[in-house]
């Protein structure tokens, strides 16, 4: 799911940044402009993850031919597994430093999040750090994957088309979310709402949010739904 929608918002995002992007003065000399994009995930070691980590990296690179792409994961821990595996990935912070210090002049940054919960708020911290240090001509942060009703429409239709059409009435689809005690977790609930809107028997839960998963499981029972069919985002 997650690589079906964020490909849209992030082209978005970037033609309208870039669309107004202007050559910058720099000690009394135009700087010459160097354009990057920056994508940052929370991070996975899983072997599954990172086949969508990189057909997200092809899609981008396909749109923005010519524009080098760097990517930052947020989690410590997950960074901290790749480096005893051999792979070693940035911190947004220390991604940032490294772009400022090979010449970069405008960069796009573009979280992978779904909802704009602690962990994007932190890393707008960080991009606004940045713009205070005046190291970068200009530096953009996109929103998270569901961030208005047009996103959130998107997502259900994105949604509604890889179910199969074959499923009976009586079969549940339950989709599982992180989960965050941020507020904006209640995008879960509202996503959940819209998709039983269109398809009564499709449900969102999270492993550390709400929907819990005991609540999905009360729904389930409640509608005789005897085969359910889990979805991971």
């Amino acid at each position: 799911m997650r690589k079906k929608l964020i490909i849209p918002i992030l082209a978005i995002v970037l033609i309208v940044g870039f669309c107004s992007l202007t050559m910058a003065g720099e000690h009394g000399h135009k700087a010459s402009k160097k354009v990057g994009i920056l994508l940052v995930a929370f991070g996975s070691s899983e072997p599954s993850a990172q086949v969508s980590f990189e057909n997200i990296d092809k899609k981008v690179k396909a749109a923005y031919s010519g524009i080098p792409i760097h990517w930052a994961y947020t989690s410590h821990i997950i960074r901290k597994k790749l480096a005893k595996q051999g792979k070693h990935l940035d911190s947004p912070e220390v991604a940032l430093a490294k772009m400022q210090d090979e010449g970069f002049t405008h960069v796009a940054v573009q979280s992978l999040y779904t909802i704009g919960g602690a962990e994007y708020h932190d890393l707008r911290r960080t991009v606004g750090a940045f713009k205070s240090m005046g190291g970068f001509q200009r530096v953009i942060l996109g929103y998270p994957l569901l961030s208005t009703q047009k996103d959130m429409q998107r997502a259900v239709n994105a949604i509604l088309e890889i179910i199969p059409k074959k499923r009976k009435k009586t079969e549940g689809v339950v989709l599982m979310g992180h989960g965050t005690h941020h507020p904006s977790n209640a995008f879960y609930a509202a996503l959940m709402f819209q998709l039983q809107l269109k398809d009564p028997n499709i449900f969102i839960g999270t492993v550390e949010g709400y929907p819990e998963i005991d609540l999905i499981k009360g729904l389930l029972l409640q509608k005789k739904i005897k085969k359910e069919s889990p979805m991971l985002n």
